[in-house]
């Protein structure tokens, strides 16, 4: 805060989840300082899964049926509610790495053990056991002031650590906007049975939505239903987002914090395909190894871009790996074949030994356009 009145700041955006979870968008403004980003009551819809699924029930919000359970014997009794694959979300914030989706009963009582063992710490203290959605996911973004909404474009993301959707969840391996698969109609659809009623049902209850709300969609034969929510710009969808806006970020931002976004334009993007695909350290994302030297060489041409998430410069000059998610190596086309195709041309230009890809992300939309 005396950082903020000392150099004069008139917008404070808040980036990761936990300090939103935690409460800091209401100290801000409790200090007179305009903030991008929900407060901790309405940033619950990020930091409780079971708060959210909750909504979705008193607001008629489609979503996977659930029961909220929180004790590893209350969990196992609710198992016979479902059918195989159980889908168990642990109830906190656990960096993207909280759901499971074991095919059996005895995988999914050994992963409730793990879970209220202690597994994702006191994110895992409640898990949320969810009925099994078949489709295929994607993002949808909107930016709301708490009345007004403003949709803010969509993507798909790539959850699963292995090729061809294989293996556990990750916070995402790469991305690509727009997603064709979400349609004019299904985005309209979006908007009107779930981000909608959500904005609503928060200022109804007295507690207003002020930020980006980041719906997670499973498209199922009975239309788009919400997974979960993000209350910030995720990666590595935001990446692919922002390489597209041409609107000004910072306008939009401060009009949904200073309740004027009424009074704004919609979002503009371009209308090129961009695709990010995630460099990981190898382990990722169960104990990512540290320290990988990097060389980028020529990787950001023309058209491509590379966004560093955890990565470190030695004193030497040498650039190593700083974290699970190292890089995002992004690009642009005229679709996602084109875009796919340079971002791998930049990521194989660049030199991570201790490093990994998925060298499949956009592929579902990569097949539809080669048809």
């Amino acid at each position: 805060m005396h950082f903020c009145n000392a150099n004069r700041i008139g917008l404070v955006v808040v980036g990761p989840e936990a300090p939103l979870v935690d409460g800091l968008a209401d100290s801000l403004r409790g200090e007179g300082i305009s903030v991008f980003g929900p407060s901790r009551a309405a940033a619950q819809l990020e930091g409780s899964k079971g708060f959210t699924k909750d909504l979705c029930q008193r607001a008629g919000i489609p979503t996977a049926g659930y029961i909220r359970t929180t004790s590893f014997a209350s969990a196992v009794e609710a198992l016979d509610s479902f059918q195989p694959p159980y889908v168990l979300k642990a109830d906190g914030l656990a960096a993207g790495k909280g759901v499971v989706i074991p095919e059996t009963r005895d995988e999914a009582i050994a992963e409730l053990e793990d879970m209220f063992g202690g597994r994702f710490g006191a994110a895992g203290a409640e898990v949320v056991i969810e009925e099994f959605m078949r489709g295929e996911e994607a993002s949808f973004f909107a930016l709301t002031d708490g009345a007004t909404i403003l949709s803010f474009g969509c993507a798909q993301d790539h959850k699963r650590v292995g090729e061809g959707d294989t293996g556990p969840n990750t916070g995402g391996m790469g991305a690509y906007s727009p997603a064709a698969v979400l349609t004019p109609m299904l985005r309209g659809e979006v908007l009107e049975k779930i981000i909608a009623p959500t904005v609503k049902t928060l200022a109804n209850e007295g507690t207003p939505y002020s930020g980006v709300l980041f719906a997670g969609l499973m498209l199922t034969e009975h239309g788009p239903k919400l997974i979960e929510y993000n209350c910030r710009f995720g990666d590595p969808e935001c990446q692919v987002l922002m390489t597209r806006l041409t609107s000004d970020l910072g306008e939009l931002m401060l009009a949904c914090a200073e309740n004027k976004l009424a009074t704004c334009q919609p979002a503009r993007f371009a209308e090129e395909t961009a695709l990010t695909v995630v460099m990981a350290a190898k382990g990722y994302p169960d104990a990512p190894e540290m320290g990988g030297a990097i060389d980028l060489g020529n990787s950001e041409c023309a058209g491509t871009k590379v966004f560093h998430a955890g990565t470190r410069l030695m004193a030497d000059g040498t650039l190593v790996a700083n974290g699970g998610r190292v890089l995002n190596v992004t690009a642009t086309g005229a679709n996602v074949t084109e875009a796919q195709a340079a971002a791998y041309r930049a990521v194989d230009a660049i030199s991570f030994p201790s490093g990994f890809c998925r060298r499949d992300i956009g592929w579902r939309e990569v097949a539809r356009e080669a048809e």
